[in-house]
């Protein structure tokens, strides 16, 4: 019987997809055959930071390339002005609600992502074109999370969504309060991450998954115990990679700010060549 591998990628702001990219490039640095495996994943899915990776390592470029492009001097994103605390606040806002459910306050969430003052959806959507390296869906299972602002429901989108690829890592990236909400047939879909950063039912029908996290293993969450408290639960082995401590440190204030590009995929690199032989190891049990 065919095992079926999973890769979860998870949210993190641009530091993230830095520190994720870096940390594949570390991997394979230490353990080429890990890497590839690990790329050649039977199901891709990701969430926020995430589902920028996955369209990236499943686009046919290059890791060493992809690393590149994070430490490159120049950057096509944008420095949204907003930081953590001011997300955070939306967040305990949204949670103190009185008597409201887990859809009630993500609806309330969106609502507050709808009304924020940001940059046009056609400026956010260049970015996130500018960052993909193809548009078009791979030929492979890859599927981006993204949450209905208006009914605060999960949407997981894929090849056969009949959405293109730069529209649902748009709204899978689309941070409420700092990005606009992404239009797509008639709904708007906020930040995937929003709910979970890593969303682990999405690959429930996965034998094995390998999970990468940018953020600390004992990060709050604001719905549920938290990434390591999901991945945990989950029904079928897994091997989940935080940030450590240096990673952390190299993030910086504002996992948003385009300046912790470099440093923080330095850092992941740097944690992937260390942790390799572990990734390793779970991939040959």
């Amino acid at each position: 019987m065919t095992m079926t591998r999973g890769l979860v990628l998870a949210g993190g702001g641009l530091a993230g997809i830095a520190w994720e990219t870096g940390l594949l490039l570390g991997i394979a640095d230490e353990f080429p055959d890990a890497a590839d495996t690990v790329l050649r994943s039977d199901v891709l899915v990701g969430t926020s930071a995430g589902s920028a990776v996955s369209a990236q390592i499943s686009s046919g470029v290059g890791l060493q390339e992809l690393f590149d492009r994070q430490i490159a001097g120049t950057v096509r994103e944008i420095d949204p002005g907003v930081g953590i605390d001011e997300i955070t606040e939306l967040f305990v806002t949204a949670m103190m609600t009185p008597g409201a459910g887990k859809e009630q306050k993500l609806q309330r969430i969106g609502a507050v992502a709808a009304a924020a003052d940001t940059v046009a959806e056609s400026v956010r959507r260049q970015v996130i074109a500018d960052r993909l390296p193809s548009h078009d869906w791979p030929d492979r299972v890859l599927r981006l999370t993204g949450i209905d602002i208006e009914t605060g429901e999960l949407a997981v989108f894929d090849r056969n969504s009949g959405v293109p690829l730069v529209d649902a890592v748009a709204a899978s990236c689309a941070v409420p309060g700092v990005w606009p909400p992404v239009t797509i047939a008639g709904h708007r879909y906020m930040d995937g991450g929003v709910a979970s950063m890593v969303n682990m039912a999405v690959a429930s029908d996965c034998d094995a998954v390998l999970v990468l996290v940018p953020s600390g293993e004992n990060s709050p969450s604001p719905f549920g115990d938290g990434a390591a408290a999901e991945v945990k639960a989950f029904p079928a082995p897994t091997l989940a990679v935080f940030a450590d401590d240096d990673a952390l440190a190299a993030f910086g204030p504002n996992p948003l700010d385009p300046q912790c590009r470099t440093p923080s995929a330095l850092a992941g690199r740097a944690q992937g060549r260390r942790c390799a032989a572990a990734v390793a190891e779970f991939l040959a049990g």
